[in-house]
């Protein structure tokens, strides 16, 4: 696999509504226009996602706002390690076709979803990020209900990121347009139920997931990231595969101190019948050679007929070896993370 890194600011699209440059990125040099997108309206893709660790809790807090083209959807999560259990709604609404507004830029910009069950409001500025949830009928612990969530997260000043840009063979008009943001630093605090959980930014860390594109109907990937601290020092990763051509650039890349390090191919294995089961995972490179230990299997399927979509978030905990660019190798021991396979029909 061809790794061609991008290194200066360009468009994202040319004329034609084709990618300018395929490649990936440390920073997101690409600059995305909704306008140039040469698909209809109800093909467009855009969604911000959020998942936040929040350390000694031992619990996953994810926050997602998606406009599908055809189906609009708010959602969240929190994911228990400790109980190995998950609590989790959502929102859907039809043909939302740009009614979010979602920004241009992964650097700043607010979108917001109102429903009848769900309010999320993501507000980016820069390196500052406010994350606000409220879910009165959330499902919670012991038959509580309701989720109420305010988290700051920061950012490592000038640290990397994952970015790629890829389009599908065969149409190369459809795109993959992405930013991988992790080890963002955590603050605030979450009331699930009858319970208060507060996220310091020395144990609690984020990652965001913001993507713009439109896809073929079709398609299966795999995803992992973990964000958090190895030693007291930032750490995390993001590997994954499947979706679109990645023959330019794959978007496998560890996160150490703030600097990426970027890996070739990463292979998931694991057992589809039971997902619960250990995974594993090899590189081609030979840096990145890890065990997974499932606790939480965050499945979800969706079902309209032309519309279908399944999947499976699994949380739990990595051990094993990553290497470094320079030849530093760092053992990772019960390292919190997750990993997911999604089949859609979108």
């Amino acid at each position: 696999m061809s790794q061609h890194e991008i290194v200066s600011p360009r468009q994202l699209l040319d004329s034609e509504g084709k990618i300018t440059e395929e490649g990936w990125a440390r920073k997101p040099y690409w600059k995305y226009e909704r306008s140039r997108i040469a698909a209809p309206p109800w093909r467009i893709k855009e969604w911000d996602y959020y998942a936040i660790f929040s350390g000694d809790n031992q619990s996953w807090l994810c926050l997602t706002i998606s406009d599908l083209g055809y189906l609009g959807m708010a959602a969240l999560a929190w994911v228990d390690i400790a109980s190995g259990k998950a609590y989790q709604d959502s929102e859907l609404s039809f043909f939302p076709m740009g009614k979010y507004e979602f920004p241009s830029s992964s650097d700043r910009g607010d979108v917001r979803h109102r429903g009848s069950k769900l309010e999320l409001s993501f507000s980016v500025s820069g390196s500052e990020r406010l994350l606000e949830a409220r879910a009165p009928s959330f499902p919670a612990p012991g038959g509580a209900r309701g989720l109420e969530v305010r988290i700051e997260l920061g950012e490592i000043p000038g640290s990397d990121t994952m970015n790629i840009a890829t389009s599908w063979k065969e149409n190369r008009k459809a795109f993959y347009y992405n930013t991988k943001r992790n080890c963002l630093p955590a603050s605030g605090w979450a009331r699930l139920g009858e319970r208060e959980y507060s996220f310091a930014p020395s144990e609690a860390s984020a990652c965001l997931d913001w993507g713009r594109g439109v896809w073929t109907y079709k398609n299966r990937w795999y995803w992992g990231s973990a964000s958090g601290f190895l030693d007291g020092v930032p750490f995390g990763w993001n590997i994954g595969y499947g979706f679109s051509d990645r023959s330019p650039a794959s978007e496998n890349l560890v996160f150490y101190d703030g600097r990426a390090h970027k890996l070739d191919d990463v292979v998931f294995h694991l057992n589809p019948d039971d997902y619960l089961a250990p995974w594993s995972f090899t590189s081609s490179d030979g840096r990145f050679e890890l065990e997974f230990k499932p606790v939480v299997d965050r499945a979800s399927t969706t079902n309209l007929v032309f519309l279908k979509s399944i999947q499976h978030q699994v949380f739990g905990r990595f051990s094993g070896r990553v290497v470094l660019d320079g030849g530093k190798a760092l053992d990772i021991v019960d390292f919190p993370g997750f990993a997911e396979d999604v089949l859609n029909w979108w």
